[in-house]
C-alpha cells in the first residue's frame, strides 16, 4: 500500500533520532560542567570599570621604575608620600591635553609636599619619550614602560590612555580616571589635595 505509513520504519527512525540525542546530552552534560570549571578557575584577573585590572581600596600594584633619565625605583619606595600615576604616550592627544593642566594645577601647586608625580609612558623608546617631555613642557618624572607591563598590571593592555591612578601614603588606591573631562580632573586634583593634608 503505497499511502500506508511502515511503522518499522518510523520506529528506526526515532531510535537513532533517539540515540544521537543522547549522546548530544550526554556530551553537553560534561562539557558544560568542564567549560564553567575552567571560566571559575581562569578568573584570576577581574576587569572593573574602563578596563582597569583594579579598584579603589585595592594595593597598588607594585613594579620598577625606570625615569627616562635613568633613575631607577619601585613603587613601594614611595610609600609616605601620596602618589600619582599618569599613564600616557605621545601619541596621546587626550593626554597632551590633559598634561599642561596636571603640570600647573597639580604638579606646581603640591610638589614641595609628599606628592609624587610620574607619568608611565605606554611602550615608547627613550627618545621619544625624553621628546614628548620637551614638548608638554611637564617638570614630573616620564617613566618608561617596555611592553606595556605596567599598564597591564592596572589596566587590560588594549585597553586605552590617558588614565590617572591616586595612591595614598600606605599604597592603597584612593582614585581612578579615564580620560580628561575637566569635572573628573577637579574632583581628582581634590582627593589628592585632601590626602596630601592628611
Amino acid at each position: 500500500m503505497s499511502g500506508c505509513i511502515d511503522l518499522n520504519t518510523i520506529y528506526l527512525a526515532v531510535s537513532i533520532k533517539k540515540k544521537y540525542m543522547n549522546r548530544k546530552l550526554m556530551i553537553a552534560g560534561v562539557m558544560i560542567p568542564l567549560i564553567c570549571l575552567a571560566l571559575v578557575s581562569c578568573d584570576t584577573a577581574r576587569i572593573y570599570e574602563n578596563g582597569y585590572l583594579v579598584k579603589v581600596g585595592d594595593e597598588a600594584p607594585d613594579f620598577q621604575i625606570k625615569e627616562v633619565g635613568g633613575k631607577e625605583y619601585r613603587l613601594s619606595d614611595l610609600h609616605g608620600n601620596v602618589v600619582m600615576l599618569q599613564f600616557t604616550a605621545s601619541w596621546c592627544s587626550v593626554c597632551r591635553k590633559e598634561m599642561p593642566y596636571i603640570e600647573e594645577e597639580i604638579w606646581q601647586e603640591k610638589k614641595d609636599g609628599d606628592l609624587v608625580v610620574i607619568g608611565i609612558d605606554r611602550d615608547e623608546p627613550p627618545d621619544t619619550v625624553s621628546k614628548f617631555k620637551e614638548e608638554t613642557g611637564v617638570t614630573y618624572p616620564l617613566a618608561l614602560d617596555p611592553g606595556a607591563e605596567i599598564f597591564g598590571l592596572y589596566a587590560i593592555k588594549n585597553a586605552g590612555v590617558t588614565r590617572n591612578v591616586i595612591i595614598d601614603r600606605e599604597g592603597k588606591i584612593i582614585f581612578l580616571t579615564r580620560l580628561f573631562e575637566m569635572d573628573e580632573f577637579n574632583e581628582m586634583k581634590e582627593v589628592i589635595y585632601r590626602e596630601l593634608e592628611k
